[in-house]
């Protein structure tokens, strides 16, 4: 398979020219044939996702691979499976790296099984999920405006849960009584690139304000001194007074969740990209910095750092993968000093998941092994989980651009 990693790629995430600045970029990963790896993966995920009768059913997303099990658990993707996005966006990327013309038909059927949820109420934060990691991949590849229009749709529900006297959205409505209150999770700060997103490309310009102040809010309360997050953020409904930070996913309310922390290097990467606000920057390296110094040797994080069985304590690969695709693009904002150490990290944490400890066998479609969803629950604990996937290709695709760029 010849592959034409496209431009366009990584429009989203950075600017050609701030890749081809780079001067340091590892031989030992090469991406391009790592994105041949995925796109033969990807093929057997559709071969297994075939029925019987040989159809595949669009409306059931693939999510996690658990146990001795050799083929993706589904789940419906209307009308609360957050991840449903992932998988799409992941057809997606294999269809700008491949040019399989396959894989674009399977992007957009899949895609397409995702429009009724526009039409629903808005269940909760998780749209940008939905949305732009699925229509945003898409619009990215092909151009197609019906993607843009879902995304502009998709974000204007978003904005309606946005609280203007707490100043961030509403993460759980169902979830309001729980908490005592307007709940907020570090997740949502993946949500706010689509806002961005649909305020630059015709859609309401307040979507930006919302972004900003979101953000702002966040980076105020969420966070303890040394920069690592709480994953819930709770705020008094009538004040907008913050109220006090726990955690829904992690190990106790004062431990630091891994992929928690991971949402909050990628977010805020995101917010200075969309921003230029130095404030923001300076806050994205004082996240990814209190991420760094808790990794393992192996670069990979325990689910929660401060898991008190240390190298016993299951892995998370997802926090990996959204971290070394952040690191990627955040290593060309800062200081060259701080972008070579970010980029040799990024390329450890990849060095890593691309070894035969993280990397599936034949026996799996799933790209990765080793990701923990839901600790407390007791679900998805050292599993294949499918955004771990959809964030691994994305770090490869970034970092083919790179090589590639490179070598010009």
């Amino acid at each position: 398979m010849k592959l034409k990693v496209m431009g366009s790629l990584i429009a989203a995430a950075s600017c050609l020219g701030c890749y081809q600045s780079c001067t340091t970029v590892s031989a030992e990963i090469n991406a391009q044939d790592e994105l041949v790896w995925c796109h033969d993966k990807v093929n057997k995920s559709l071969v297994t996702l075939c029925a019987d009768n040989g159809n595949i059913d669009y409306t059931m997303m693939p999510r996690n691979i658990e146990g001795n099990s050799s083929v993706w658990h589904c789940r419906p993707a209307v009308p609360e499976e957050w991840c449903s996005g992932f998988w799409p966006g992941i057809l997606w990327m294999d269809y700008a790296a491949s040019g399989d013309e396959n894989i674009r038909k399977q992007a957009e059927l899949y895609t397409s099984s995702l429009k009724s949820i526009l039409y629903k109420p808005v269940f909760d934060h998780d749209l940008g999920f939905l949305f732009f990691c699925s229509c945003g991949k898409g619009f990215e590849a092909t151009g197609n405006p019906e993607y843009k229009s879902m995304i502009i749709q998709a974000s204007d529900s978003l904005g309606t849960l946005f609280n203007p006297t707490v100043g961030t959205i509403l993460a759980w409505p169902r979830h309001i009584k729980d908490f005592g209150g307007h709940n907020t999770i570090m997740d949502t700060m993946m949500n706010l690139e689509m806002l961005f997103w649909a305020a630059r490309n015709g859609g309401n310009p307040n979507l930006y304000d919302i972004a900003v102040k979101h953000a702002e809010t966040t980076m105020n309360n969420h966070f303890r001194p040394d920069g690592t997050c709480y994953h819930v953020a709770v705020y008094d409904l009538e004040t907008g007074k913050f109220k006090r930070g726990c955690t829904h996913q992690g190990y106790s309310d004062s431990s630091v969740w891994a992929r928690g922390q991971s949402w909050a290097v990628y977010g805020y990467t995101v917010v200075y990209r969309e921003t230029k606000e130095k404030r923001f920057l300076d806050f994205a390296e004082k996240v990814t910095d209190a991420y760094l110094a808790r990794l393992p040797e192996d670069y990979i994080p325990y689910w929660d750092f401060d898991d008190p069985r240390g190298e016993a304590a299951p892995r998370d690969a997802s926090a990996a993968c959204v971290v070394a695709s952040a690191l990627l693009e955040l290593s060309n904002y800062v200081k060259p000093d701080k972008g070579i150490k970010y980029r040799d990290n990024a390329m450890k944490m990849l060095a890593s998941l691309s070894s035969d400890k993280y990397k599936t066998d034949d026996s799996k479609p799933a790209f990765l092994l080793h990701s923990t969803g839901h600790h407390p629950a007791g679900t998805e604990i050292d599993a294949s989980i499918i955004y771990a996937d959809y964030y691994y290709i994305e770090a490869m695709s970034r970092l083919a651009a790179m090589q590639n760029a490179k070598m010009k």
